[in-house]
């Protein structure tokens, strides 16, 4: 039987129902960043923005607390990429990525020839009695003779995490790092790779489905032959994108009609909504990109969406929320994006 075809609106309110961009979700933080695949966060704040345009009656202290008590954490994942994960989720997906983030970073430094091991070692050794700032490691480093480039590689070899109150709302600069084994609960046997593999595929699907190899590949940072590799285990249900192409899902996900109402949402910097990995879904449409990861800035700019689609940026200044659009937008349209401004305004004053 010839798989359903899917258009690219249908893919558009897929994915924002799986990422509660339709409808705000009553789960915890930490159940909340699961269903999503992780929030992307380089700048720790878009996290807490992230939950706010995600789960009902969120407030700054929920998150803060979920990182500080360490049902959430923040370490580097995906595509060498600091996320924020469930606790439960950490060690799995650390293991499903590992070998292909050491791969890339030997790659991209051209093979040196330094001895990561040794370096992961040494700074194991000054993180023993606690976490350290980042400037502090990176001393440490120097003075033990090892060049400056190292410390991109560190968290490659050695699980490193945030430690709050950096990291949070309140203390956004992330440059407190411990070792993930002093915070992050072992699981009683350490997950096989074959199993963060697809714990993370489902993750993904869970939250970006329907989706390509491809993409699966570009989201976990692996090749398309590993991504198909995990694929084949998991027997996913099938469809096809209006151009053919072949498409993974799993069974049961939600997939609303593509004339699903599609209210406000506000985005933070660098939502993975955004990425290339999920670009089929036009939640960001092509003609926008530039204007929001522009190659001249050094990171990307908040966003909020009208009828599942970006449709300009905003910032938080002097007291409120101002929106720049990138068209002219109906009244009503105008109405709704002043009222969810509002509420976010009410989130930064005390949220």
């Amino acid at each position: 039987m010839a798989e359903r075809v899917l258009t690219t609106d249908e893919l558009n309110r897929a994915v924002l129902a799986r990422q509660l961009l339709l409808e705000r979700s009553a789960l915890p933080p930490e159940r909340a960043v699961e269903q999503v695949g992780g929030l992307q966060t380089q700048y720790s704040p878009s996290g807490y923005i992230g939950l706010w345009s995600r789960v009902t009656g969120f407030r700054r202290e929920l998150l803060t607390d979920a990182l500080t008590s360490g049902t959430v954490v923040q370490g580097w994942a995906m595509r060498c990429t600091i996320h924020m994960l469930s606790a439960s989720d950490y060690w799995p997906l650390i293991a499903a990525v590992r070998a292909p983030r050491r791969v890339w970073w030997v790659r991209a430094h051209g093979g040196s020839g330094i001895d990561m091991g040794k370096v992961a070692d040494a700074v194991r050794g000054y993180l023993a009695d606690g976490p350290l700032k980042q400037a502090e490691i990176q001393r440490l480093l120097a003075a033990d003779g090892f060049p400056r480039e190292v410390w991109s590689g560190v968290q490659l070899w050695l699980e490193l995490v945030r430690v709050p109150p950096a990291g949070t709302w309140g203390t956004p600069r992330a440059h407190v790092y411990g070792l993930a084994e002093h915070t992050v609960p072992l699981p009683a046997s350490l997950p096989s790779v074959e199993e963060g593999e697809e714990l993370l595929v489902r993750r993904y699907l869970e939250g970006f489905g329907p989706a390509s190899a491809k993409d699966i590949s570009s989201f976990c940072g692996w090749t398309v032959t590993g991504a198909r590799r995990v694929l084949e285990r998991l027997e996913p249900r099938r469809f096809r994108d209006e151009s053919g192409g072949e498409l993974f899902d799993l069974p049961g996900a939600p997939l609303p009609p593509a004339d699903a109402p599609a209210p406000v949402r506000f985005l933070g910097q660098w939502e993975a909504v955004l990425l290339v990995h999920a670009r089929r879904t036009q939640i960001l449409p092509e003609e926008y990109r530039p204007l929001v990861f522009g190659k001249t800035m050094p990171q990307s700019v908040p966003t909020f969406l009208v009828d599942g689609r970006v449709a300009g940026t905003w910032r938080y200044v002097e007291g409120s929320v101002r929106c720049e659009p990138f068209q002219v937008l109906p009244r009503a349209v105008l109405d709704e994006l002043h009222d969810e401004g509002e509420r976010l305004t009410e989130f930064y004053a005390g949220g």
